[in-house]
């Protein structure tokens, strides 16, 4: 392979002048979508619905549902955008502004990387990393190359920024703890055999930084969120939206304490991840110590505080927080939503609904060019998703995890600073030097 299309150094240095200039609101906005079987689709349909911008490409590893998505533009009377099924190629058109990334979380971190280096704004879901290394080299590279990169974490445009700002105006007044809901109906993925890859399925490029293995059908679409070598479990699948409102709500960063514990309960199958998680953060919280306790559970569960009722039953995803004066909920499945419950009574206090648009807000920043109108900044997403990684590597090495955020490691710990960062498959290799 050429090197250029690894570290892609010759457009690097041409970083600020690689995507064009928008010139003014009603100038077209032309997009990739990249990693388009899942939530991808979404991605797709979002830009689709917005004025002066263009889905110029499209970029999936396996040929049937790019040329599916394709498709479905074309019918639907969208212009054909370029098809690829390696973002190197795609990256060197320099009329693409910005590339929007779905694909499986280990290739989060370096294919922003890429972008970056290549003039590219970046919309990255979440997690933005696979590991706590990663999540500190792609904040370094989008600060680099100057480019908005905005996380995937949607609550941040959503109601949910009107529910913490009246927290932070005293609604629920001192807010000491927050508990972050993530009760999902998750079923066995059962034993899949080894076989060969699908017709029309680049496998070498889907597995890209992560070890070889031989194709199975769970470590493939959707599924491969159970497995450590490319997701990160239920906590950094639906759980980081969660957490992220948490961290947010409390007004806290980086954990000192880190502490989880649960298991792989019910089913005899081929996941290696925890379905059932119970992790707890503590943070100094500028002299007023707060706790942040996060719950994944797979299978029945009772909805809490308002979260799930009248919803897409029998999930219960969201946030609680607690105050000296009430107490707050807020969540996102199906509605943006918040309701407060005031004193002794718990009376109904004020809330609100809106589901908002993250992908309509990462664009609106395009044209303005302004770091600081990203409502989910790559800097604030990077924080919340290393309180994903500590509490799988709490579970992992079965203990407490005290983290220096100074040092940006745990303290005494040598096997937990070890999971801080994987072994790359040459040459897909996230750079110590962005």
């Amino acid at each position: 392979m050429n090197r250029r299309h690894f570290m892609m150094g010759s457009l690097a240095a041409g970083a600020a002048v690689g995507s064009r200039a928008l010139a003014s609101p009603n100038d077209t906005v032309r997009v990739a979508c990249v990693g388009v079987h899942g939530q991808g689709r979404t991605h797709i349909a979002k830009y689709s619905a917005m004025q002066n911008v263009e889905i110029a490409a499209i970029c999936d590893v396996d040929e049937s549902v790019l040329n599916a998505r394709v498709g479905e533009l074309e019918k639907a009377g969208k212009k054909r955008p370029a098809a690829y099924t390696d973002l190197r190629k795609l990256l060197e058109d320099k009329t693409i502004d910005a590339i929007s990334i779905a694909t499986p979380n280990h290739h989060h971190t370096l294919q922003t990387i890429w972008a970056c280096q290549a003039g590219k704004d970046v919309y990255v879901e979440k997690p933005c990393s696979h590991d706590m290394f990663e999540a500190r080299q792609i904040v370094a590279a989008a600060q680099k190359y100057n480019r908005l990169v905005q996380h995937g974490t949607n609550s941040r445009s959503s109601i949910v920024r009107e529910a913490v700002q009246r927290m932070r105006d005293g609604l629920i007044g001192d807010v000491y703890m927050a508990r972050g809901l993530c009760f999902k109906w998750r079923d066995t993925i059962g034993r899949k055999p080894v076989e060969a890859p699908p017709a029309g399925v680049h496998y070498d490029l889907w597995l890209g930084p992560a070890p070889d293995h031989a194709f199975t059908q769970n470590r493939f679409h959707y599924n491969w969120h159970w497995f450590w070598d490319y997701g990160n479990g239920d906590l950094g699948n639906q759980g980081i939206h969660q957490v992220d409102v948490a961290r947010w709500g409390l007004g806290v960063g980086y954990p000192e304490k880190v502490s989880a514990t649960g298991g792989h309960f019910m089913f005899d199958d081929d996941q290696e991840t925890p379905n059932t998680l119970t992790a707890t953060f503590e943070f100094d919280g500028n002299g007023k110590r707060k706790v942040l306790v996060f719950e994944v559970r797979h299978w029945m569960s009772n909805h809490e505080a308002g979260i799930g009722e009248g919803g897409r039953a029998p999930n219960t995803v969201g946030a609680v927080f607690y105050g000296s004066k009430g107490y707050l909920s807020a969540w996102d499945e199906d509605h943006g939503r918040y309701q407060s419950y005031l004193g002794r009574e718990q009376e109904p206090g004020p809330t609100g609904q809106d589901i908002g648009n993250n992908w309509a807000n990462f664009i609106a920043a395009l044209r303005t060019r302004k770091h600081e109108d990203l409502n989910a900044p790559i800097e604030e997403g990077a924080i919340s998703t290393t309180l994903v990684h500590l509490a799988n590597i709490s579970y992992r090495v079965g203990r407490t995890l005290h983290f220096d955020a100074a040092r940006y490691a745990v303290t005494g710990d040598a096997e937990a600073n070890r999971l801080f960062r994987r072994e790359y498959r040459k040459p897909f290799v996230v750079p110590d030097k962005v």
